[in-house]
């Protein structure tokens, strides 16, 4: 019977081992878990200097912290009475790139193509304001970028009219039900009634 005692016995037979095995199980590891938090802490904290901090000056430490905290975003406020754009000037800037005539961009009407732009005059303004500002085909959206809807406009009149279009150079753009149309001098309006 004594064997069968013995073989259900733990490895701790003495006081001893067992005072032991309590300090190594829960004294010494909470020591060291305050030993680590001490020293993490101690990292952190400015130096005698008082100017440094974890051996990086002050102007160091303001960029570091400047950068953790920049601004995801910007909002850029613009004078709403600037004057428009003419469409020459938007176009220099925007369309060329695809609707010059010396560019290489398959598929885009260049200026001055006749051929080329016949039947998108057909569409009429509105579709093709359309399609500049939301896009189409390999052509992304123009709208709510460096110019106004109305500029926009200007620069899609610029190309019709000088591939033979008639459209009148818009003065406006109004906001109707979340749509901005861009309008058409008031006289045009006007003869459309009378028709």
């Amino acid at each position: 019977m004594s064997a069968e005692h013995e073989s259900h016995e733990g490895p701790i037979k003495t006081p001893q081992q067992l005072l032991w095995t309590v300090f190594f199980s829960f004294v010494a590891p909470v020591f060291i878990i305050i030993g680590l938090v001490y020293f993490v802490l101690s990292y952190a904290k400015p130096g005698s200097s008082g100017g440094e901090l974890s051996g990086l000056s002050q102007a160091e430490m303001a960029k570091s912290v400047e950068m953790r905290i920049a601004k995801v975003g910007t909002v850029e406020i613009r004078d709403a009475n600037r004057p428009l754009a003419t469409g020459e000037t938007v176009f220099n800037a925007q369309c060329a790139a695809c609707h010059a005539v010396t560019s290489v961009v398959a598929g885009a009407p260049k200026l001055n193509d006749a051929a080329a732009w016949a039947a998108r005059i057909k569409t009429g303004y509105d579709a093709l304001l359309n399609s500049a500002l939301k896009g189409k085909g390999a052509m992304g959206a123009q709208g709510g970028g460096d110019w106004e809807d109305a500029e926009i406009g200007r620069a899609l009149v610029y190309m019709t009219n000088s591939a033979g279009g008639s459209f009148p150079v818009p003065e406006t753009c109004q906001g109707t039900r979340g749509i901005r149309r861009c309008s058409l001098p008031r006289l045009v309006h006007l003869l459309r009634i009378k028709k």
